[in-house]
């Protein structure tokens, strides 16, 4: 068993007893809190997209569920009918802005 253990620290695989609070792991418990929590997400074709934050990845791409599609109005003061989208990919270089509402965040994890 010795050997075993000798041969995993030189590969650099020994599992480590207590976990790191590495930045990555900190960004990962943040983006957790957020899970299916009400955001709205602003494009760049001006576009705003409502729903709950189901999913993201590398590459900032977002999904969102419950999607509704707001269109960029030319009045300032009518916001239009929103269209019901449901499930929604939105890709990570068309995000301009993400909000997320904030009475849907637990009061400990506001200043997000």
């Amino acid at each position: 068993m010795s050997q075993m253990a000798s041969e995993n620290e030189e590969n650099g695989t020994e599992m480590q007893s207590e976990p790191e609070e590495s930045p990555y792991s900190l960004a990962r418990a943040k983006l957790e809190n957020l899970l299916n929590k009400s955001m709205r997400i602003r494009m760049t074709d001006g576009r705003t997209l409502v729903g709950l934050f189901l999913c993201t990845d590398r590459d900032c791409n977002v999904i969102l569920g419950s999607a509704q599609e707001f269109l960029k109005s030319t009045d300032s003061f009518s916001q239009g009918e929103p269209r019901v989208l449901g499930l929604a990919m939105v890709p990570g270089h068309h995000v301009v802005s993400i909000e997320v509402e904030t009475e849907s965040l637990p009061s400990s994890t506001q200043g997000i």
